[in-house]
């Protein structure tokens, strides 16, 4: 073949795909990428001969982005995917992330962002064999190196940040193990914590919430790099901004519940729970609440994660007043609006809150502070005795429907096993009802006759004997896991077998 029938050849190879295809073979496939690396190789060259002369090479850029806008016929075809990403799919792509022209880097993260996005199971192989060639390539880095030049003063650059996150997002979803990678190679922490801890409200900076909460929802690993760089901190900043007024739109809404998302994560390691002590988390927690406003539930939840099996906690909210406002959460004193007049929310309120004055009993073993935590179940002729009473008889109600329902139902058939019976009743309300036995159990401890002489009462009131506690609490003891060491199980256990044994 002479040089001029190459040439054709050549030429016919790069003619574009109709505009009409609905379906996208592999040989059109290839044309498209390889009509796209040439013009990606023309550029390069051309911006190689004339660096300091734009106008040499500004129509290969606009040739460039056409043709990789024209790219986004792949996102049809994922099935196309395992047999392109040899041909250099994933390595082109991601080298158009590093070029100097932003917008040519902001159009890669655009197709990536369509490339990587699938919900159809059918697509699944094909867009994980592009998610792992990209991983690869490095894109990982490419992109959060992008993030770093872009400027979202720009609102095109804006939206190629948005576009950065979004590839990040798809492809942890498609490869989960990313999320700690992402965090191991590159800076993505310290942006999106920068990120969230901007003073004003839009798009990205919701984003960067969500995407933060990601990474730390099931990584350990992510959870204590965030709380090495200060991260307890900026999340306090971040939610400190809402501690006296409300969101105003549901975006924004939704973001502050990532920020708490994100801080709840964080506060699982126990070096960041001394970091939120420190910090006068617990001091913003309690002000959020006597704010009461949208952030009042969320600042609930925040105080029983970091109380959580953390004495140091609980001792710094009794010190600086927080019991007055945490029983009046428990007396169903709360702040009443749209939102929070759901009964899923009011219910989730309630078991944060009964699992807070748990975590407290169990972090105030003694002293000047146990007496004025026992003291608030005295007041005003025990009305948080009768409260406590309350919650123990309509949660053992519930679970007792659960069991009954169980025996009504052949096992056999069902095929369920002890260990799924006793999850089936926890998700009935028996992990609250062990909680609030717990409690009653502390309150017993202390030997106090009119708190005893009272529980009594209101057990006989409700046809329940102290047995019927004790049974409750022996199958906590018996369940208590190992998830914080051999140790502390073991020393939970001899606390609950203490309580029973006072019964």
């Amino acid at each position: 073949m002479d040089a001029a029938q190459k040439r054709k050849r050549a030429d016919q190879d790069e003619e574009p795909a109709p505009d009409g295809l609905e379906v996208l073979d592999l040989r059109a496939a290839k044309r498209l990428l390889i009509g796209f690396e040439r013009r990606l190789k023309d550029n390069l060259e051309a911006r190689m001969k004339h660096p300091d002369d734009p106008s040499r090479f500004a129509d290969s850029e606009l040739a460039l982005h056409a043709e990789t806008d024209r790219l986004r016929l792949l996102a049809g075809a994922p099935e196309l995917f395992p047999d392109l990403v040899p041909l250099g799919l994933a390595s082109s792509l991601s080298s158009l992330l590093t070029h100097e022209n932003a917008d040519l880097a902001a159009a890669a993260a655009s197709l990536l962002a369509d490339l990587t996005d699938s919900d159809d199971p059918s697509d699944l192989a094909g867009v994980q064999a592009l998610a792992d060639a990209l991983v690869a390539a490095n894109a990982l880095d490419l992109l959060v190196h992008n993030l770093s030049r872009l400027s979202e003063a720009d609102p095109d650059e804006a939206e190629a940040v948005h576009h950065s996150l979004a590839v990040l997002e798809n492809l942890i979803d498609l490869r989960p193990h990313l999320a700690d990678l992402v965090c191991d190679r590159t800076k993505i922490l310290r942006w999106l914590l920068a990120r969230v801890k901007a003073r004003d409200f839009e798009p990205n900076k919701q984003y960067a919430s969500e995407i933060l909460a990601i990474l730390l929802q099931s990584s350990p690993a992510n959870q204590k790099r965030l709380g090495q760089m200060n991260g307890v901190d900026g999340l306090l900043q971040a939610v400190a901004m809402y501690k006296s007024r409300d969101p105003r739109t549901t975006d924004e809404e939704e973001m502050l519940e990532n920020l708490f998302d994100c801080l709840c994560c964080v506060l699982m390691p126990l070096e960041n729970k001394e970091r939120f002590v420190k910090a006068e988390g617990v001091e913003l927690m309690i002000i959020i609440m006597k704010q009461k406003k949208s952030a009042y539930s969320s600042a609930i939840r925040a105080l029983d994660f970091a109380m959580t099996r953390f004495p140091p906690a609980c001792e710094r909210f009794v010190d600086v007043l927080g019991l007055k406002t945490a029983f009046a959460a428990f007396m169903g004193k709360i702040p009443v609006n749209k939102k929070n007049k759901t009964e899923s929310y009011q219910e989730d309120l309630e078991e944060r809150i009964i699992s807070l004055i748990a975590s407290l009993f169990g972090g105030i073993t003694k002293g000047s502070r146990r007496i004025r935590l026992l003291g608030k179940f005295v007041e005003n002729e025990c009305e948080k005795i009768d409260r406590l009473m309350e919650l123990y008889t309509r949660y053992s109600d519930r679970v007792k429907a659960e069991t009954e329902r169980f025996e009504s139902l052949d096992l056999d058939d069902l095929e369920m096993d002890d260990d799924e019976r006793y999850n089936r009743k926890l998700e009935a309300g028996l992990y609250t009802l062990q909680l609030v036995a717990l409690i009653l159990g502390h309150i017993w401890l202390s030997g106090n006759s009119q708190m005893r002489t009272r529980i009594e009462l209101l057990l006989r009131q409700n046809k329940l004997t102290k047995d019927d506690v004790k049974d409750i609490l022996q199958e906590y003891h018996d369940n208590i896991g190992d998830l914080d060491g051999p140790e502390e199980k073991e020393k939970a256990q001899g606390r609950t077998k203490e309580i029973i044994s006072a019964f």
